[in-house]
């Protein structure tokens, strides 16, 4: 049985849905599936250090204690909205002031390779990121906890992009956790057009799927929960395009 805010967050998607209007993805299974291909597990990137398991439990455990026994509630603007780690008691849209949606992380793995290198998407500076809010049941906290920074962070490099955000709701403010904000390095990529990062993502792919297939779900679960990120839904229609001139479908689709 799903809780008060559940239900009254389905019937605010359900409205917002309607006033976004009913426009299709151009991006759909079928194009996505032409991304997909066999890729080897290349293995740890080069010059990053693995969290080790004594790392990944003092991590936790901070977070843990910084939380100061609040409700603990994770901010997700990506993959955690369609492929959560946690267990959510309850969930709430929200919006993150002063962050928005970014493809600026290359990556040689996962959902790219070291020969077609692809984006991984985070949050970066500026802007407003309308997500969702998910609340982690209380019982084994911290197993939830080391569970998501395996799965998120995973590298010494990559923990500073672990941090608490305000996040406005119908209610008012919450404090969330949120993963991948405010990246630094050699492998973040700023400001790229949205013509170039859809080239990217129309063409990587890694031994856990394509980039094109993430932003298809991610772009897909937004908006079955009343939620459009305007570049997002621009980006999936320069991906789609991507797909069918590489695979010499324009031409099929304009005889028909």
């Amino acid at each position: 049985m799903r809780n008060i805010t559940e239900h009254r967050q389905a019937g605010m998607r359900r409205s917002e849905v309607q006033m976004l209007g009913a426009t299709s993805m151009a991006l759909t299974d079928e194009l996505v599936s032409l991304s997909l291909r066999p890729e080897l597990d290349p293995g740890p990137e080069p010059h990053r250090t693995p969290l080790s398991e004594m790392e990944v439990e003092m991590f936790a455990r901070r977070l843990l204690q910084e939380s100061d026994g609040a409700p603990l509630w994770v901010f997700a603007y990506g993959s955690l909205i369609w492929k959560p780690d946690f267990d959510a008691v309850e969930w709430q849209r929200g919006a993150a002031r002063g962050w928005h949606r970014s493809f600026c992380l290359k990556m040689t793995r996962r959902r790219g390779s070291r020969a077609q290198p692809g984006l991984m998407m985070a949050l970066d500076r500026g802007g407003r990121c309308n997500g969702i809010l998910f609340r982690l049941a209380d019982d084994d906290r911290l197993g939830q906890i080391r569970r998501l920074i395996r799965r998120e962070v995973g590298t010494i490099e990559d923990a500073a992009t672990v941090r608490w955000i305000p996040v406005k709701t119908a209610q008012g403010y919450v404090r969330a956790l949120v993963f991948w904000a405010g990246p630094k390095g050699e492998r973040v990529s700023r400001r790229l057009p949205l013509e170039t990062v859809a080239r990217v993502l129309a063409r990587a792919c890694g031994h856990m799927g394509s980039c094109a297939e993430y932003l298809y779900l991610t772009v897909k679960h937004l908006e079955e929960r009343g939620i459009r990120d305007r570049n997002l839904w621009r980006l999936q229609e320069l991906v789609a395009a991507e797909l069918l001139s590489i695979h010499g479908l324009n031409e099929v689709t304009q005889s028909r």
